[in-house]
């Protein structure tokens, strides 16, 4: 026996679900309650092969048509889930309970314990019954089983529901739902060419469940999406065939105040023949729909074939019949506009357009929340950029790589580097790591930088450089203790070059960094600084530098502690000198070569992604 935690109607409740599935097919004894088992192939024919099995099932046991509509859809709804987030094959197990006020009990079971079910499967998991009720499973198992649950097993895992099976239990639902069937009329909308016979699509309330699903699954898909297109994109696919034969959507430009707005841009077309698409693309560019503010559907006329409608209106090619235009309205603002059309033989009804103004909100919300990130992520990385050099210097005698990978892919992070001429013959470098991320250590990257830069310009030494670094530092983390704010310090790797007859004179120092590693031609290496305390802790610290001279053939490897500390189980890539071994093994490599080599070193330290941000600098004297 196994125990679980169920959502109940009043919350969570302990309930013990049945016998684990069998992989056979067929009622139980006359002895036990009326039970069907059926194993499932872990591909597409899962669902609609779980859907044809339930109704055939609960026709033989005269289940109440509701009760088949449920169980039908949460059925379909859980295997897809196990068929795309467990991939093997699935078990599915159906079960009156003898109780009095009994249930059926509904037991879908995957083989794979260690993944949970989620709420979205990916796209592209339909069958040849239907499209897929992707996006929505647990959702709807809470809002329509009287009690449900999960039960993990070494082996497996299983996802079980209860139904009520008195008629009572289904009485005429809420006013909600009796609103969205008037208008929406669903059972021919929302779902055609299912393969259920229309006999079997009976009551509203199984009806009202498809709408539901529908409009949680455009919200759902379309809430994640942080590109304008992509929303286009899926909004018109999500639209064809379920609530029309072609869709289409313009986006509207923004526009300063006052000035002039332009034309809408037709973002996305999309028709249920693929070879009507372009077609009706290119009538659509000619006719933009011109509608008011308010985000109401409206019909949009099109004459007959070969004439006009009667506002004028060319008909576009492949878009004959009946259309409906509404405009994409979010925040009171209008950002564009959606089309919909159905063929001559399937004439739009009126109470049609409540659903397609419903759809249409939630694409507006999509679209607005899509533009705001684009507006944000553009002035994100207009900033970042302004944390990194725009370019590195040339050094005579010096071959050099960097390697900079932001934590996330973004575009800087709590890591920087730099490399430029200080005048009189002299080059400086720095590599720097801000402790902490986000917008409080791009500010400390904002203003170390440029300070490091003019201080190396105005002729000051290493040593010299990172003392009075330290003592800005110092001073704003007194400013930060005073205000509130946490403070910011920094560990640094600076340096000086200065090429002459001999080769590269080098002059650099570790404030709190990893320290660099400097490879002879010979194979050996050695650490080319000593550690130092962090910038920004100590006002009255006083740091010293190291000079050596970089021969031909040597070569100086910094790095951030994103390349030191990278993880792997309990372990770092420099435990036991990882990175000396690794840099060891880069003799007669050029700068560039050296470089990769670590990088990829690092990467294959772990299957996980960085959880840091990855800098290195190579400098390779020739």
């Amino acid at each position: 026996m196994r125990t679980s935690a169920a959502a109940g109607k009043d919350g969570p409740v302990a309930r013990t679900p049945a016998r684990t599935p069998h992989a056979t097919t067929g009622p139980s004894g006359a002895d036990g309650p009326p039970t069907a088992r059926t194993s499932l192939p872990g591909d597409a024919r899962a669902p609609s092969a779980a859907r044809r099995f339930v109704r055939t099932v609960l026709a033989g046991w005269n289940a109440h048509a509701v009760v088949t509509d449920d169980a039908t859809l949460l059925v379909s709804e859980l295997v897809t889930n196990a068929v795309v987030h467990a991939g093997t094959s699935v078990d599915l197990e159906c079960r009156l309970d003898p109780a009095p006020g009994g249930s059926l009990v509904v037991e879908v079971t995957d083989h794979h314990p260690a993944r949970e079910l989620r709420a979205r499967p990916r796209q592209g998991c339909g069958d040849r019954d239907g499209p897929a009720h992707g996006g929505q499973g647990l959702r709807l198992v809470a809002e329509l089983a009287e009690t449900w649950g999960t039960a993990y097993r070494r082996t497996d895992k299983t996802v079980w529901f209860h139904l009520p099976t008195s008629p009572a239990a289904h009485s005429t639902g809420t006013l909600s739902e009796q609103a969205l069937l008037r208008d929406l009329r669903v059972a021919e909308i929302l779902a055609p060419g299912t393969g259920e016979p229309a006999g079997r699509r009976t009551g509203e309330r199984g009806s009202s469940h498809r709408a539901l699903s529908f409009l949680a699954e455009t919200s759902e898909l379309l809430a994640g999406q942080f590109d304008e297109d992509m929303v286009a994109s899926l909004a018109t696919q999500l639209a064809v065939p379920r609530l029309a034969d072609w869709c289409a959507v313009w986006l509207d430009a923004d526009a300063a105040p006052g000035t002039l707005r332009p034309v809408p841009r037709l973002a996305r077309v999309w028709h249920a023949r693929e070879s009507r698409i372009e077609p009706l693309r290119l009538a659509l560019q000619r006719t933009p729909p011109a509608l008011p503010a308010a985000g109401h559907a409206v019909p949009w006329p099109h004459g007959p074939s070969g004439r006009c409608g009667q506002d004028g209106t060319h008909r576009p090619d492949g878009a004959d019949g009946t259309a409906l235009a509404c405009r994409l309205v979010a925040g009171g603002r209008g950002i564009g506009t959606l089309l919909l059309g159905r063929g001559a033989s399937a004439a739009m009804a009126d109470d049609v357009a409540c659903l397609v103004e419903d759809f249409a909100r939630r694409v507006a919300l999509a679209l607005a929340s899509a533009r705001q990130y684009t507006r944000q992520a553009t002035i994100s990385r207009i900033l970042q950029r302004g944390l990194l050099p725009r370019g590195v210097a040339e050094i005579p005698g010096i071959e050099k790589a960097v390697v900079y990978e932001p934590r996330g892919g973004a575009s800087a992070g709590g890591d920087f580097y730099d490399v430029f001429g200080a005048g009189h013959g002299r080059w400086c470098f720095a590599l720097g790591d801000v402790c902490g991320s986000g917008p409080e250590a791009a500010v400390t990257t904002g203003f170390v930088r440029p300070w490091l830069r003019l201080l190396a310009k105005e002729g000051y030494g290493v040593a010299d450089v990172l003392n009075r670094l330290n003592r800005l530092l110092c001073e704003e983390a007194a400013e930060a203790a005073e205000s509130g704010t946490s403070p910011r310090f920094l560990s640094l790797l600076h340096g000086e070059l200065v090429p002459h007859a001999q080769g590269i004179r080098c002059t650099l120092a570790s404030a709190g960094h990893p320290l660099p590693l400097l490879l002879r031609p010979d194979g050996t290496v050695r650490p080319a600084a000593a550690p130092q305390t962090l910038l920004g802790v100590v006002e009255d610290v006083g740091y010293g530098s190291e000079t050596f001279d970089l021969a031909p053939g040597d070569t100086l490897l910094c790095v951030t502690d994103g390349v030191t500390e990278r993880k792997s189980g309990n372990r770092l890539f420099d435990d036991g000198d990882g990175l000396a071994t690794a840099l060891a093994g880069c003799t007669g490599l050029t700068a560039e070569a050296v470089a990769g080599r670590i990088r990829r070193a690092v990467h294959g330290f772990s299957r996980t992604p960085l959880d840091d941000d990855l800098a290195l600098l190579v400098l390779r004297a020739t």
